[in-house]
């Protein structure tokens, strides 16, 4: 399912950072981001506390969709890798995140972070908790 008028990140820290939910479904989600100056460090580089930001919401968000018509459950990150592989410093990124594992209460996700050109700018991986609303 992409994301449509009512599907929305509910989440002040992400709106404020311009992210945007562009898809989410049972054990997927992408989030985008067209970079801006205060999205850069010093070295007019995407700011490694952003893309940790986008890949801990795209693999959290992986695993909040329930099957059916089932409102989306709140979720802890438990543990988060995040591995930083190249510069990013203008156009869009995405973090795509998927589901990879786990059970009701605990599930493992992975995700990346990738420019306009498809080039991976980060990946990590994580576990995170389900909670009831």
């Amino acid at each position: 399912m992409s994301a449509g008028p009512a599907l929305r990140l509910d989440n002040p820290l992400l709106e404020h950072l311009g992210i945007r939910l562009v898809e989410w479904r049972p054990g997927r989600c992408a989030l985008a981001l067209a970079l801006e100056a205060r999205h850069l460090n010093r070295q007019a580089s995407l700011q490694g506390g952003v893309t940790a930001t986008l890949l801990d919401a795209a693999c959290g968000y992986a695993g909040l969709m329930t099957q059916g018509d089932e409102a989306p459950v709140n979720a802890l990150t438990l543990t988060l890798s995040v591995s930083y592989l190249a510069r990013a410093s203008r156009g869009e990124v995405q973090a795509r995140g998927r589901v990879t594992g786990g059970g009701r209460r605990v599930y493992f996700a992975s995700a990346e972070l990738v420019d306009d050109d498809g080039a991976v700018i980060a990946t990590a991986q994580g576990a995170f908790r389900r909670q009831s609303n």
